[in-house]
């Protein structure tokens, strides 16, 4: 279910690096936990993130969420089609309702992720 492609948060975030970029957004897990999307905040481009800095929040019927920054780096793209479209969230979360895109500042930020094995028992974990 979870890409071995991918690096994730215990705070269920998930990371994609293709070449220079990082792709981020939330898992699977998460927005099923947050219900129906109905609103994501996205930081502007340009904007420098720590690691575990909030990037902003997903409003859903639920609850309003913080979503934080796995790795440290600079917003070069946020999901524009989200702004019209928060649902694409719940539809895709690991595909097409990607967060932002980010430059890494370092690269050991990402080793400090776990592997899609990991989580998944991080996730058993959690339903025990």
């Amino acid at each position: 279910m979870y890409s071995r492609n991918f690096g994730y948060t215990k705070d269920h975030e998930w990371v994609a690096v293709a070449g220079e970029i990082a792709t981020i957004g939330i898992t699977d897990f998460a927005q099923k936990q947050l219900g129906d999307v109905v609103y994501v905040e996205l930081p502007a481009v340009g904007t420098a993130l720590a690691v575990h800095q909030t990037i902003g929040t997903i409003e859903s019927v639920k609850a309003v969420s913080e979503v934080f920054s796995p790795v440290s780096g600079e917003v070069v793209e946020t999901n524009g089609e989200l702004a019209d479209a928060p649902e694409i969230v719940n539809q895709d979360p690991q595909g097409r309702g990607w967060i932002l895109k980010l430059k890494p500042a370092n690269k050991a930020d990402l080793d400090a992720l776990m592997g899609a094995s990991e989580y998944e028992r991080y996730l058993e974990g959690l339903e025990h």
